[in-house]
Formats: C-alpha cells, structure tokens, sequence
C-alpha cells in the first residue's frame, strides 16, 4: 500500500495550507494492535484516576484557546470572532460530562436477595474507532472522546482531512494531562479504503462516525461482517415553524442566525422555515432587515459575519439547490446588502439567500444544502406545519416558534426529530441526549444517557460462601 499525502485547501484562498501523510500499512496494523495492547491497563485504572486526566486535559484545552480557534479559521474558515467561543463550548460540554461521570458509570445494585451481593457493573468496551467532521471538529470529538476515556476504553482518531490539527492537538494537551501512552492515538486519510481497513479491524469494539449520510453508510456497510456497535451521527434539514403569535422581530433574528451562522454549515442549522400566511409578509421584512446587518467577508476580519463554505464542491452544490428552486418558481427576496454583492475574490463565498414561494418539489427543500440559505415556505395552520415538518428523510432537530408554550409543547410531540425545540434552535445541550431520527443517525452522545455505547453491562452474583 502507498503512503498517501492528504493536502487540506483553504476555503478562503482556494490554496493548499498543509499536508500531512496518511499511514503505510505497517502503521496502519499497528494501530489496533497498540490500542488492544494499551486498553488492557487502561481499563485498570480508577475513575478519579481518569477523571484527574480528562479535568487537566480540558484545562490545557482552554489555555490553548486562541491559538486553537485561529487554526480552525484558517483551516475550516469559521470567522475569527466566533471560533473561539467553540473551543470554551467545548471545554464546558466535557466539564458536564465529567460532573456527572461518577453517576453514569456507578455500579446498579440487583435486587435484595439473603447470602448473595448482586449487581451489574459498567466495563469499557474495549477499543474504540471516533471518526469526526470539520465543522465543529471540537464539539464533535468532545462528545465521544471523553466519555471514552472517561469509561475506561482507549480511542483511535481519524479527522477530516480539511481540520488535521485538531488531532494533533488534542493528541498533544492529553499526554501532558497524563494520559498514558498508546491510550489514545490518531491518523490522517482522505482515502475511504484506508479508513474502512481499520473500521474493519477485529480488535475494534466501537466505531463512532460524524459526517455525511453516505459516508455513514459506508461505514456501516464497512462493519456489517462482524458484530460491532456503530454510532452514527448524520445529516439534518432542520425545520422551524413559525406561529401567527410570535414577535416577528424577535423570531426573525433567531431563525437567521439558526440558518445562516457557520455559513449553514451544522448538521443541526435551519434549512427549512414554514410560516404561518397570516405573518408571513411581516417575517420576510423583519428576515431582511436582519440579513442587512450581516457582513460577508475575510474570516479574519473581526466584523465578519459570514465566512466562505468548506469547498468548492459544497459552493457548487448550494448553488444548484438555489438554482432548481429558482427555476421552479422561487422568489430571491435577500436584502441589498453591499457585503453580498462583493465579496471576496478568491475562495469558496457563497452570498446568504432568502427564498420565498418554496415547496417540497424543489432540492433546497428536501435535500441537505449545508449553506447559508433560508428557504421559506408559506403554511395555512398547525397541522399543514407538522405534516411539512416530518415530510423529510432526515429527524435530526426541529423548532416550534410561538408565545403559548403549551401549544409548542404539544406540536413538538408530533414531530419526528430526535431534538425538539420551542423558541429556540441549533443548540445541542450537554445535559439531554443527542440523537437522529431517519436518515439524521443512530446511537446517542452527551448525557447520561451518552455514556452506554463506550460500556457493556457485566453481571456479577456473589453468593457467601457456606458455613
């Protein structure tokens, strides 16, 4: 097997920045084989002894801060005013899960029974694969990573070829908190074959995957001759409905930065907005003048609102979504706003749309677009809403936008998503549990709930020994 060179290309220039090799196939056995060989004492180890591990790791993560979110700017283009507030996200979600790792991992006691201790213990699984995506590459890895460590279990890497540093760094802040060597290893490739020999490894307990609804099949096809748990976190096209009682000024600012922040880039943004006709008019004004206010620009301006999109492949694709429904009877009703109409030469900018007179006959409503489009559709009561709302192959999250709480409650009962919110969207909260329906995954992170796919449940009965 050749050692491939992974080239990751700036989304803002369109230029190579950095190139890394992937393993030989020397490496690339080895990696198992020293994850097996390392979780045989890692899985010895005490909770507070991991505990003091993960707690200085998450230190380190902090301290490193600003020189972390600058990588992410520049190799993911994220502007430099909000990447850093991903790497203190991250640190605060694997505090939490830290917090409440001594409850997640305890032992359950069985029922009473005289002359017998009883009780069901949470073992790690053994070694587990976490394969992750570039847009929010710390959040994502968070999630796996530390309940991992956390239960005892040791982790091979893979990143996206277009963030390689994460890896490294992540790598680099765990063996100076103290993690033991082989623990926790990574490798780079952009070749599916490589990625899949290693999905396909025996001495692999667990693969996690984030990315793409083909990439996930592929790895669950990968997997399907062996007995393995794979966790799969998806796609999304994330819809939000907006009832004729809400503060259209107010709805309007959330439901654009739902859609439009991270350049639409998050498996979780809005990409499908149905409004109540009666306020509809009075939503796409307030919806313009907010768009007014965004600047498109070099990520590394301050100001920026809106950086360029990972590729030119993603640009392409967005831009056929915007095409079709325009094609088909689309209105583009985006504000003239002087940052759209200029922007950067170079690099992947895609100027945010808003889009009237949508419906399900065209892509932008159906299919994942992953850009900062905001299609909205018109809708005559609660019932279309929801029926508009679950016709899709994708449950990842959904929103309900109104005063009467209540009634946002009993919507969200009837939509198919595996997060539902009333008055508020795009916010994976590290307390409940993150999960897809349809083609948006399986499994679940965060939570307590987020811990049982990195243990088995181990049943032990001790009888005393007769007298």
């Amino acid at each position: 097997m050749s050692v491939e060179t992974i080239t990751t290309i700036s989304p803002t220039t369109n230029e190579p920045i950095l190139t890394r090799s992937g393993p030989s196939a020397t490496e690339l056995e080895l990696l198992p084989k020293v994850a097996t060989e390392a979780f045989q004492s890692f899985r010895k180890t005490t909770l507070k002894e991991r505990q003091d591990i993960v707690r200085k790791f998450l230190k380190g993560l902090s301290d490193h801060e600003g020189e972390l979110a600058e990588e992410l700017t520049v190799q993911m283009g994220r502007p430099i005013a909000f990447t850093g507030k991903e790497i203190s996200t991250a640190v605060k979600r694997g505090e939490y899960l830290l917090k409440i790792s001594d409850e997640a991992l305890r032992d359950t006691d069985g029922e009473p029974e005289k002359g017998f201790r009883r009780f069901i213990r949470k073992v790690p699984v053994g070694p587990v694969l976490v394969i992750f995506a570039w847009n929010y590459p710390y959040l994502i890895l968070v999630n796996s990573l530390i309940p991992a460590i956390l239960a005892g279990n040791s982790v091979i890497l893979k990143p996206s070829p277009q963030t390689p540093t994460v890896v490294e760094r992540v790598a680099h802040i765990f063996s100076a908190a103290g993690l033991p060597k082989g623990v926790l290893q990574y490798f780079h490739c952009g070749s599916p074959t490589v990625m899949e020999t290693v999905v396909r490894d025996p001495r692999i307990a667990l693969v996690c995957f984030t990315g793409s609804v083909a990439g996930g099949l592929a790895v669950q096809k990968a997997a399907a001759d062996r007995i393995v748990n794979v966790g799969l976190e998806l796609g999304g096209k994330d819809p939000a409905y907006i009832r004729d009682d809400v503060d259209i000024d107010w709805a309007a600012g959330e439901i654009v930065d739902g859609a439009i922040f991270n350049s639409g880039q998050s498996c979780c943004s809005l990409e499908r907005i149905y409004v109540d006709e009666k306020v509809h008019d009075a939503f796409i004004a307030a919806a313009q003048r907010v768009l007014e206010g965004y600047r498109l620009g070099d990520p590394f301006d301050k100001s920026t609102h809106v950086g360029p999109v990972i590729s030119k492949r993603s640009k392409e694709t967005i831009e056929a979504h915007i095409k079709d429904a325009l094609d088909k009877g689309a209105k583009d009703a985006t504000p003239e706003n002087a940052s759209f109409k200029t922007p950067p030469p170079a690099g992947n900018f895609v100027k945010p749309r808003l889009l009237t007179g949508v419906d399900h006959s065209m892509t932008i409503m159906t299919e994942e677009t992953f850009g900062p489009v905001i299609p909205v559709m018109k809708v005559k009561s609660d019932d279309e809403a929801i029926k508009l709302m679950n016709d899709s192959e994708f449950g990842l999250t959904a929103s309900i936008w109104t005063k009467d709480t209540d009634k946002g409650y009993q919507l969200a009962e009837d939509v198919e998503a595996g997060t539902v919110f009333v008055n508020r969207c795009d916010y994976p909260s590290p307390d409940l549990a993150w999960t897809g329906y349809k083609k948006s995954g399986k499994g679940q992170t965060l939570g307590r709930f987020g811990f049982e796919q990195f243990v088995k449940s181990k049943s032990f009965h001790v009888k005393d020994y007769p007298k």
